[in-house]
């Protein structure tokens, strides 16, 4: 596709696609003459991803760039977000290499990020890979990382009763859950959605859901505390 129809694709004008592609978040088009270039899906997917990561995420474009440089994020953001943030590296890369980060990076921030994500390994919760420059960890797991350094430092440490391992049952609940959506969806979606309609759907849906099923959680933990209040239970 030429210019033209990327930016009625995308809905966003040739001189920020310009800035996209030069500042490598969008890939260089193919050109078979010298004033020409050609688009396809690689292009309408990386815009869409970073367009998607400003509006729901607030990052900027420097923000995006250091993080699919290998930098991760500097400030925290949401789980969409670093599915976004794949999608561009899957976009800009051929080699699962090329979308990972060094697990030593998140140590500045939280000094026990090695030894969470040793925990969340054993557990299968995350991958690590062994490289010659140290171990890498993909940018979704490394978010797992985080969130947990964040919860150290509200107080839930080793001291006071709240290792890591005590989440293992996080990953059975969300097996569950991603199984019992992926039926759903595919049951009812099956042979009436083309792939691309059923693919845009689940890039704004997912992200939906999962702010829905943590309000779930939120209310449904709210009533086991008054519950155990009320019964004594957290006084046993």
């Amino acid at each position: 596709m030429k210019m033209r129809e990327l930016e009625q694709r995308t809905g966003v004008n040739r001189e920020v696609i310009r800035i996209l592609i030069r500042e490598g978040l969008v890939p260089q088009p193919e050109r078979p003459a010298r004033n020409a270039a050609d688009y396809d899906e690689r292009h309408v997917g990386a815009i869409a991803a970073v367009r998607q990561l400003q509006q729901t995420s607030r990052l900027t474009i420097k923000e995006i760039k250091d993080a699919i440089d290998g930098n991760g994020l500097q400030k925290p953001g949401p789980a969409a977000a670093y599915q976004q943030l794949e999608e561009l590296l899957s976009t800009r890369f051929d080699l699962r290499e090329a979308r990972m980060i060094a697990l030593s990076s998140l140590e500045e921030r939280y000094p026990m990020a090695a030894h969470d994500a040793a925990v969340f390994a054993r557990m299968g919760m995350l991958t690590l890979v062994d490289s010659a420059d140290g171990l890498l960890i993909s940018l979704p797991d490394s978010r797992l990382v985080e969130i947990w350094g964040e919860v150290r430092n509200a107080g839930f440490v080793e001291e006071t009763g709240f290792p890591p391992e005590n989440i293992g049952f996080y990953l059975e609940g969300a097996e569950f859950v991603a199984r019992r959506e992926a039926e759903v969806f595919f049951a009812m979606s099956r042979g009436e959605l083309p792939d691309e309609r059923a693919a845009s759907m689940l890039h704004v849906a997912l992200p939906l859901m999962l702010d829905f099923f943590g309000l779930l959680r939120v209310k449904a933990f709210m009533r086991n505390v008054h519950q155990s209040v009320g019964d004594g239970t957290a006084e046993k």
